[in-house]
């Protein structure tokens, strides 16, 4: 899966633990014995995994589509922010990662019931695609008129999810939903060629070719809007986005695409795609990256208010990651030139050991100019009289952002050098753009089944006869839902704080925002079905057959 669906996966809190069950081997039994007699066997995996998934289908779904929680009477559920029974979820994990799931288990059991589980999900996403293309963050089957109550309501008032305080009505490239639904779509298409899904991959293939600049980049949303100006910034969606890795979502799409259709016409927009790096990499002394770039003058420019216009550390190394992919799929020594440069200049900012934090020894932003740190610091207790601020002292910073990242340049630079005495022809040998392909995806996109030792063994045995049996007489797996927020009470004054919320991950009782719930309920989560099908899939390919 990608980097992007693991970190909202993170931030969603909602990742299941598995059922802690103790393996004892019996007296007398090897431990191979020993995992056969206490591993589930085939047809118990397949049975639990046919319960949870006719649940999630026929009792949870809405329109064939998913949030990423739910109390266990449906009387509250979220996604990122809390989710009306009309609407569905994009941004993962929400339903194309539930639609990938299906396919994966489709290709696991042959189960027809996965696949048209699939299909259902891309007929909710489909149902729910903005009318010039795309998505948005989330799809309210209920109309624009109670999208707009939404956004009028919790979205307003959730502090620290500007992109939530206003409704623009376009699609987002943001926290790869819309990559993440285009690819799913594209994914199902290729399964069997139907025909009725060719129509949205051209459709999609055609948003994202429309809504590429010239030079190469992506906006944050399209089509163009520039109505939001808050506390003082211009509205930043329209500048080109590195962030969440938009970017490189957009150019990944289109090589799958290429790879499926064999379009040529791709070919020009992957290209640019990839060197919108090269353009947007800042001169000496600072030849880093900003996560947002102004798309005419490529300036680095602000984006939410605590998205300092400055460089930003993990971006500059997220590029350099880039940069070497694209290597590989060129064998152009152009996309290593300035990797040294890039590196140099991190371990530059580089905090003292004195000055480092827990949670990284590289400042998030660096000031352009001055090459200073810029910490992240909050005021107020609300939407309505909160505000975010920048300065260049690090105690105090907010908790729902982290001013520090944690960077192994050291790695980086092991991986450039590998990339750098690598031959273009040996580096390009694999490239999808030179080579033609079985296909562009692999039997299993979001199930990881590596691992395969002994003592690996030992714990999935463990490990798949917990989650069978932690399956519940519902069909759902019963999960802490550590994300929660506070329910929508009105528009609150503008009246100061009552109290300090400076480091908090939510305000005062008006603030939407999600927080971590100090004593988590116990519900239904995508997060922890996805997890869990995923494990017994693993442990089907382990059994064979």
């Amino acid at each position: 899966m990608s980097k992007g669906v693991v970190q909202n996966r993170i931030r969603a809190g909602l990742a299941a633990t598995a059922l802690a069950i103790a393996f004892v081997p019996l007296a007398g039994m090897t431990p191979a014995e020993a995992r056969e007699q206490q591993a589930p066997d085939r047809q118990r995996i397949l049975d639990a995994m046919k319960r949870a998934t006719k649940f999630m289908v026929e009792d949870v779904s809405t329109h064939g589509g998913y949030v990423w929680s739910y109390l266990p009477d449906m009387s509250r559920r979220w996604g990122e922010l809390e989710a009306r029974p009309s609407m569905i979820w994009v941004q993962p994990p929400g339903t194309p990662d539930m639609g990938n799931l299906f396919l994966d288990a489709y290709h696991a059991t042959g189960d027809e019931y996965y696949y048209e589980a699939a299909k259902k999900a891309a007929d909710a996403l489909i149902a729910g695609e903005i009318a010039t293309g795309g998505w948005n963050y989330f799809i309210d089957f209920a109309g624009e008129a109670s999208t707009r109550q939404f956004y009028d309501t919790v979205g307003k008032n959730a502090w620290r999810m500007e992109e939530f305080q206003h409704y623009w009505g376009n699609a987002t490239f943001d926290d790869d939903g819309t990559a993440q639904a285009m690819k799913f779509i594209l994914r199902l298409y290729a399964e069997k060629f139907d025909p009725k899904y060719k129509s949205e991959v051209m459709r999609n293939i055609d948003f994202v070719l429309e809504s590429q600049y010239p030079n190469g980049g992506w906006p944050q949303r399209w089509p163009l809007k520039h109505e939001f100006v808050h506390h003082g910034l211009a509205d930043y969606t329209s500048y080109i986005t590195f962030n969440d890795n938009v970017t490189a979502e957009n150019v990944d799409y289109l090589i799958d695409c290429y790879q499926v259709l064999s379009d040529q016409r791709l070919l020009p927009a992957i290209y640019r795609g990839m060197d919108i790096y090269l353009l947007t990499q800042q001169g000496q002394p600072q030849p880093g990256w900003a996560l947002q770039y102004t798309p005419v003058k490529l300036e680095p420019a602000a984006a939410r208010s605590y998205e300092p216009k400055a460089l930003a550390t993990h971006t500059t190394a997220s590029a350099v990651e880039q940069l070497m992919r694209f290597y590989r799929l060129t064998g152009d020594s152009r996309y290593l030139a300035r990797i040294p440069e890039a590196l140099d200049w991190l371990e530059s900012v580089k905090l003292p050991p004195d000055q480092a934090s827990p949670k990284g020894a590289y400042p998030t932003f660096i000031e352009i100019g001055t090459g200073k740190p810029l910490y992240l610091h909050r005021r107020g207790s609300n939407a309505a009289n909160g505000e975010y601020y920048t300065s260049s002292e690090p105690d105090h910073v907010i908790g729902h952002y982290s001013s520090y990242r944690n960077i192994d340049v050291a790695a980086l630079r092991r991986e450039y050098e590998r990339m750098r005495a690598m031959p273009p022809e040996e580096a390009r040998s694999e490239s999808p753009l030179f080579h033609a392909q079985a296909g562009a995806f692999p039997r299993f996109v979001e199930t990881d089944t590596s691992g395969t030792s002994d003592l690996n063994d030992d714990m999935s045995a463990r490990n798949t006869q917990a989650i069978v049996a932690g399956l519940n007489a519902q069909g759902y797996w019963p999960t802490e839902l550590k994300a929660t927020s506070n329910p929508y009470i009105g528009d609150p004054s503008d009246a100061p704080a009552d109290k300090d919320y400076e480091t908090t991950r939510v305000g005062d009782r008006y603030d939407t925002s999600p927080y971590y719930a100090d004593k988590p309920v116990i519900g239904i989560s995508t997060a922890a079905y996805l997890n869990n099908m995923g494990k017994l899939i693993s442990a089907l390919e382990r059994q064979g057959g």
